[in-house]
């Protein structure tokens, strides 16, 4: 396994969010890996993707031109059109509020 291997403790599901930009739009997807290594991918149309593991959803999301946001830098996000520190990404107490909150517009700087 590679070091970007997630990796949890019996019982817990971890997360990890992905973004990547379209024009001057942000999309982010959520990563969940389960106790069981199934990985499950939380799509900005509120689809759930499953996959037999980690590796697997990470080539999907990478093919997508997805990045992963923990592993972005200033300059990475700056060639995405945004500063790193003023997002963050969606939270909401249900998936349904987490999707509304999974596509941001960017605005433009003239």
């Amino acid at each position: 396994m590679s070091d970007d291997t997630i990796t949890m403790q019996p019982g817990e599901t971890s997360t990890e969010w992905w973004i990547a930009g379209i024009g001057d739009t942000l999309v982010w997807a959520r990563l969940d890996v389960l106790e069981t290594g199934i990985a499950e991918v939380l799509d900005s149309s509120g689809e759930i993707l499953r996959f037999d593991d980690e590796t697997q959803a990470r080539m999907a999301l990478l093919d997508a031109e997805f990045r992963a946001f923990d592993g972005l830098d200033e300059d990475d996000a700056a060639n995405m059109g945004f500063d790193l520190e003023s997002i963050e990404p969606p939270h909401g107490a249900s998936d349904e509020e987490i999707v509304a909150g999974m596509i941001l517009k960017l605005a433009r700087i003239q």
